[in-house]
């Protein structure tokens, strides 16, 4: 017994152990969700390696009563998950670009980015009101939604609706919508009510004509800034706007440029492979310098016209109220 116990345990010393990748996640419902579905996609190409998943509260998740503009604080939903990067307590993070600073921490770096899901933002009605739009509502509704974006777009668009800042994950704003009598319809992001699997909550989805979507992530949670891309016959177009809170003032534009990306890309390893922020080995390098190219040139072109002025103005309401 004994010479068959020392076997297995020279056996299991000799076994390699496998290496572990600790995988940093906020604790709510729906990122735990997005880092389950980015670990599979992992083990499914790195079979040999395992994963642990740690999940922790941000500054965002514990500061639910006042809303994102007025915390006044960068990196609301990542800040915590970079310091445990920084002291190596995780390997990795998954977050939602739109939740990243407009610029990286030093030393950080976009390693993948995972196939975009709708884009998109949802109107979520409350059960009296099932089957209207935001245009049938009726005058004075209460639309709740945390995103300035969302709400400067939308007052221009429905003036006759009123917008109301409103906090929590996804179940609790629902709850709120449903249990409250406070809001006619909230404002939620497509993609997370379909990772969450409530699709049938969806009574409406917003185009880009009426509400353009975030970019990841110029100008933060603190002013109205929006986006629309398409890439058609291998030209990448890109609208992007601005708005002063109200929506009573807008700056938009669209530009263009050609993109191209072979099937198959042979170029060796580049000396500086990140590029705002990104690190993308497999995808050529005109391509990206194009895209970005086209966002600096779309900004040059809507500060001359005047967003910038737009732009202070929204920040400084924002701020005093």
């Amino acid at each position: 017994m004994s010479g068959n116990g020392n076997a297995a345990a020279t056996a299991e010393e000799d076994t390699p152990k496998m290496r572990v990748i600790r995988v940093g996640t906020r604790k709510s419902q729906l990122a735990r969700i997005q880092t389950d579905s980015v670990v599979a996609t992992l083990k499914a190409l790195y079979p040999g390696l395992q994963f642990e998943i740690i999940a922790m509260s941000t500054t965002g998740d514990k500061i639910l009563d006042t809303a994102l503009s007025k915390i006044g604080e960068k990196s609301l939903f990542t800040k915590e998950l970079e310091h445990a990067l920084e002291r190596n307590e995780v390997d990795l993070v998954v977050h939602s670009l739109k939740d990243l600073p407009t610029v990286l921490p030093p030393g950080f770096t976009i390693g993948a980015v995972c196939k975009r899901e709708s884009p998109y933002d949802a109107v979520v009605f409350h059960p009296k009101f099932v089957g209207k739009t935001l245009e049938t509502l009726p005058e004075k509704s209460v639309v709740g939604t945390s995103s300035l974006r969302r709400a400067a777009q939308l007052q221009r668009k429905f003036p006759h609706l009123e917008f109301k800042s409103i906090r929590g994950n996804l179940n609790t704003r629902l709850r709120k919508l449903d249990e409250l009598q406070e809001f006619s319809a909230i404002i939620l992001a497509a993609a997370g009510l379909q990772r969450m699997g409530w699709q049938n909550r969806v009574g409406q989805i917003l185009h880009p004509e009426e509400c353009m979507y975030a970019v990841g992530q110029e100008g933060g949670c603190s002013v109205p800034v929006a986006v629309h891309t398409a890439i058609k016959d291998g030209q990448l177009y890109l609208t992007g706007g601005v708005w002063s809170l109200n929506g009573a003032e807008t700056m938009q534009d669209t530009m263009q440029t050609t993109i191209h990306v072979p099937v198959q890309h042979e170029d060796g390893p580049e000396d500086d492979p990140q590029l705002v922020g990104i690190t993308a080995r497999n995808i050529p390098r005109q391509p990206q310098l194009a895209a970005e190219n086209l966002g600096i040139s779309l900004a040059t072109l809507l500060l001359n016209k005047g967003a910038k002025n737009i732009l202070d103005v929204a920040r400084q309401l924002n701020e005093a109220h």
